[in-house]
């Protein structure tokens, strides 16, 4: 046995988890009710099954069996009431899951579903801010009431900054980040999604951003040091003189200090000769010996 709790939701919060989330289309056929049991066939992508669901006290039971799709649709065809619906599950945490149905057809209205296994799970289930008003005991929201008799008219569903942020807390773990710090997988999500939390959340003041770090002092490298000059070569070696040049020198020096040492030497005569002329030393070359 299950129970089953129902509220109603603020069609825009619909659609931004169902553009998020994705959702799959199912589609019910009733017939005609019987005391204390309903039975009706879904269509549910390429499954179909026949449902049977037997209430007692506010718990109810179900019983599925499959069958082809081709039975599937000739049942729909004789049903006495038909109704069709987007379904998108969400993770609430703690192993519960919730259940968006978007009415299609045979009108409009969005009800969200939990389904609890005991009454104290039920009486003891923290309903999320984004809920709206419960309508668990309201059977004009319950599959069979739409397809047989129409759906409801809920009326405006207030929607505050509190049920918009929770929405986006509940969506943003797909993406694999948390509340505040949001990475974007894209640019067009990111746009979405941070748009929507700066109008679910009051603008906070800007902190004042740090001075800049003053630059740090650049050293330059001191210049290398000059290179030594490389030491001129010194010059080559005047060449050797000839041994016989060294010796003209040497007599040379020798006429000229015996002249200066004679009396008179330079003196002239009265027929305007020298009254002694300088002794001249020549040298004598060494013949060689044939």
């Amino acid at each position: 046995m299950t129970l089953v709790r129902r509220f109603q939701v603020a069609p825009a919060l619909v659609r931004l988890i169902r553009k998020e989330r994705g959702s799959s289309r199912i589609t019910e056929g009733y017939f005609p009710p019987q005391s204390g049991r309903t039975s009706f066939v879904r269509v549910d992508g390429g499954q179909c099954h026949l449902v049977l669901v037997t209430s007692d006290g506010g718990a109810s039971s179900e019983e599925r069996t499959e069958v082809p799709r081709a039975h599937g649709d000739a049942l729909l065809d004789v049903c006495a009431g038909r109704a069709a619906y987007d379904r998108t599950q969400v993770a609430l945490g703690n192993g519960r899951d919730a259940l968006i149905d978007r009415y299609v057809a045979p009108g409009n209205v969005d009800v969200v579903s939990v389904v609890f296994d005991n009454p104290d799970e039920a009486n003891g289930f923290p309903v999320p801010p984004w809920f709206g008003p419960e309508v668990s005991t309201d059977q004009a929201y319950e599959g069979r009431s739409i397809a047989l008799q129409g759906v409801p008219q809920p009326g405006e569903i207030g929607l505050s900054n509190a049920a918009l942020d929770a929405v986006l807390d509940l969506i943003e773990p797909r993406y694999g980040f948390g509340r505040y710090a949001a990475p974007s997988r894209n640019g067009e999500e990111a746009g979405v999604v941070n748009a929507l939390r700066r109008i679910a959340t009051p603008p906070q003041p800007e902190p004042t951003p740090p001075p800049p770090p003053e630059p740090e002092p650049v050293h330059e490298a001191p210049p290398p040091p000059p290179q030594a000059e490389a030491a001129p070569e010194p010059p080559p070696p005047p060449p050797e003189p000839h041994p016989d040049t060294r010796i003209d020198d040497v007599i040379e020096s020798l006429s000229q200090a015996l002249g200066a040492a004679v009396p008179g030497g330079d003196a002239a005569r009265d027929d305007g000769t020298p009254a002694f002329e300088r002794w001249t030393v020549r040298p004598r070359r060494t013949q060689p010996t044939p």
